[in-house]
């Protein structure tokens, strides 16, 4: 079994990412949306759903995603005698350091988890590792607490996962359907079947780039202090041109500007 990366959990740059068919109903998705098959097998359909994010049906984007995230489906898939700590019981009240977690069989969880970490910390739970077991969570709630990043939170599920009235936090892979049902959910939801969404805020993780990604997600570009004479900073005002050479301070240095005004 291959080791959760947060980076590499987030690379394929989709919040959706379902074999056939993604529907959202009464409910809102911030990131890209991706089906591996294409029209007309393959759809999205958005009933007042607003999606702040591209659609891709089938197009070259979403096949070399969706085929990146069956590599790591497989590469997290456990086996025999895998390293982890056994989980059992509801999860209601538990909290938790960063590590591998796992249950044999199915989860059903309640109540409230917490997350205990860093911002770089990560988290993998492991569901099924008998090789059968579904995610299912009813009014649970996933708590990031002292800087722990939703975002490097993996949940790997043998089977289906089901998420209703609940904060779920936490990238999904699951080897079945994926249904969110009010409530919300931080983190990227995939899945080897269909990922439905009805009356759940989704809002996905698409700030990391790496080997394999596929659609690449969008980058998040640095800050900016383009003042003349403030030094390289490595990109342009607006962030228009990051991490190329600076069409405003062309090498100034603090206290010395590049240029002033019409010079070079």
């Amino acid at each position: 079994m291959g080791s959760a990366s947060a980076s590499a959990t987030q690379s394929l740059g989709f919040t959706v990412l379902a074999n056939a068919a993604a529907t959202c109903t009464d409910g809102t998705i911030s990131g890209d949306v991706g089906t591996f098959q294409a029209s007309p097998t393959g759809s999205f359909t958005p009933t007042n759903c607003p999606v702040a994010g591209a659609i891709h049906v089938g197009d070259a984007d979403a096949i070399a995603a969706y085929n990146a995230f069956l590599t790591r489906y497989a590469a997290l898939t456990p086996e025999t005698g895998v390293s982890c700590t056994l989980l059992t019981g509801t999860l209601a009240g538990v909290s938790l350091a960063p590590g591998t977690y796992c249950f044999d069989a199915a989860a059903a969880l309640t109540g409230t988890l917490t997350l205990i970490g860093s911002s770089n910390d990560e988290w993998l739970f492991l569901i099924g590792t008998s090789g059968t077991g579904a995610l299912t969570g009813t009014d649970f709630n996933v708590v990031m607490a002292s800087g722990a990043a939703a975002c490097n939170v993996t949940w790997w599920v043998a089977q289906a996962a089901t998420m209703t009235t609940s904060n779920f936090s936490g990238n999904i892979l699951a080897g079945a359907g994926i249904t969110f049902t009010g409530g919300t959910s931080t983190g990227n939801a995939w899945s080897r079947q269909d990922v439905t969404i009805t009356g759940t805020t989704t809002t996905g993780c698409q700030t990391s780039s790496g080997p394999g990604a596929g659609h690449g997600p969008r980058p998040e570009h640095e800050q900016c202090n383009q003042g003349v004479g403030n030094g390289s900073e490595g990109c342009d005002p607006g962030n228009s041109n990051n991490r190329h050479g600076s069409n405003d301070e062309r090498g100034g240095t603090p206290g010395t500007p590049g240029r002033k005004g019409g010079g070079r």
